[in-house]
């Protein structure tokens, strides 16, 4: 996809971008430089019901007694 800045420095998402991250006119977007030089566009559209399910459930729930000691050594098992 090709967009091209007009004199004011503004760009025009196409539209099959805007409809693939979801853009609306009002969204708000960070602008991220990488290491390598390119330049990602990341909506801030996503609520945090979005990120339900990207951390797998542990194999067991861990006991109060567990979580205290935990805490209390700092570790994080």
């Amino acid at each position: 996809m090709i967009a091209t800045m007009t004199s004011k420095g503004q760009l025009t998402v196409p539209v099959e971008a805007r409809k693939k991250l979801g853009l609306k006119a009002g969204t708000k977007v960070d602008l991220i430089t990488t290491e390598d030089g390119r330049l990602e566009l990341i909506p801030l559209t996503n609520s945090v019901k979005g990120l339900k399910g990207m951390v797998p459930k542990p194999e067991r729930a861990l006991t109060l007694e567990e979580m205290d000691q935990s805490i209390a050594s700092g570790s994080s098992s």
